[in-house]
């Protein structure tokens, strides 16, 4: 057993659960909104891009001793459109620009970072490859007419594997280091 393997990461731990806020903040907001009940589900969708902010703040820095550049360039694409995402929530402000177009090159970032790491799985940065893809294809109204449920689903599996493996596994705390040193 390496010293990467003996415990529980805290940091990915902490970012696993903030993660599982995230997902069950946005559940709840949707289930809001289906019901018709807008506001309440406005008001928890607040709180879900709150959540996501923080992850993307714990991403940037989890990833940083991979690239900081990329880290950064992720980081930037999701807090921008947690910002386009958050405007769209009030009638007045919103932008003729989907969150979509922010969030397609994240996930497509932190698939990348997630392949070149040494200390997480490059079968869950390849499924965030995919999510990014996704959420970009879904962008053109003929493949989001036909493939939109498909893409959901792949978003869904690669965001809920990364959140899971980092609540159930974590990160190899040795290679992440060995990581953070190199760079």
């Amino acid at each position: 057993m390496t010293e990467g393997t003996k415990g529980m990461s805290p940091r990915a731990r902490m970012t696993g659960v903030v993660y599982l806020l995230y997902f069950l903040t946005a559940v709840l907001a949707q289930a809001f909104v289906s019901r018709k009940l807008v506001g309440y589900g406005d008001a928890v969708n607040v709180i879900a891009f709150a959540f996501y902010i923080v992850l993307t703040l714990l991403f940037y820095s989890m990833f940083k001793p991979v690239n900081r550049s990329l880290s950064l360039l992720a980081a930037l694409f999701s807090l921008v459109g947690c910002a386009v995402g958050l405007l769209g929530l009030f009638p007045r402000t919103s932008l003729p620009v989907n969150p979509l177009w922010f969030f397609g090159p994240y996930c497509l970032l932190i698939g990348a970072l997630i392949i070149r790491s040494t200390f997480l799985p490059r079968l869950i940065g390849w499924l965030m490859v995919a999510a990014g893809l996704g959420w970009l294809a879904i962008l053109s109204p003929p493949i989001a007419r036909y493939l939109s449920l498909c893409i959901e689903i792949i978003g869904i599996v690669a965001e809920a594997s990364l959140m899971l493996w980092l609540l159930v596994k974590g990160v190899d705390e040795g290679r992440w280091k060995q990581q953070a040193v190199a760079q």
